[in-house]
């Protein structure tokens, strides 16, 4: 490994953390990120929790356990991958601490975290729930796939392949009285993900 990064350079590397010899992967990853910052995936039969903390302390980009569907492994190395290119090419999208937004009768105050009705009530949102909507919000009329809300919310313990975006926008929406049966704030767009599209801001 240390020959090849010596002579090429890589996107990626995915690390098991049980090696044969006397080197483990949780030593080798933190001499990695001591001397490169490729994104890093640890792939390992481990599955508690303090292998997973310990693993992501250590400065690894993601952690994927044994056993594993290819399709999901895959599905976390374009997801890894793209947060990189993110980090490498960052685009100013000129959002201020002071950003207030107003879409169908609601005001959603970014730096106080707070959504508000018509009638100035505030509506109680989780974390997940209000920078689901936020990421949302600052989009209108684009669709947006899973995995990319799943990059723009940055939550690394989500898995790519199940459906908790899904759940989270099920209930933002009755949060926001948007019907589910017939949305008109978060549209699904079938087969690609979602979109934000109040009355004003629709294609």
């Amino acid at each position: 490994m240390w020959r090849a990064l010596k002579s090429k350079s890589y996107n990626l590397i995915i690390l098991d953390l049980r090696l044969p010899g006397g080197e483990d992967g949780l030593s080798l990853a933190r001499r990695l990120r001591t001397q490169t910052d490729i994104s890093l995936i640890m792939l390992t039969g481990r599955s508690n929790s303090a292998d997973k903390i310990v693993g992501l302390e250590m400065g690894a980009d993601d952690y994927i356990t044994k056993p594993f569907d290819r399709r999901e492994l895959l599905a976390r190395i374009r997801s890894v991958l793209r947060r990189a290119a993110s980090r490498a090419n960052p685009i100013s999208m000129g959002f201020q601490d002071s950003e207030v937004l107003e879409f169908g009768g609601w005001t959603l105050d970014i730096n106080r975290r707070e959504l508000t009705r018509i009638d100035g009530a505030s509506v109680d949102l989780t974390s997940y729930e209000f920078d689901l909507l936020a990421a949302m919000a600052r989009r209108p009329a684009r669709v947006l796939s899973r995995d990319q809300i799943l990059d723009l919310i940055a939550h690394r313990d989500w898995q790519p392949l199940d459906r908790s975006i899904d759940v989270l926008v099920g209930k933002l929406r009755r949060k926001l009285n948007d019907n589910p049966s017939n949305p008109i704030l978060i549209k699904t767009i079938r087969g690609v993900g979602y979109m934000f599209a109040p009355p004003n801001e629709r294609a």
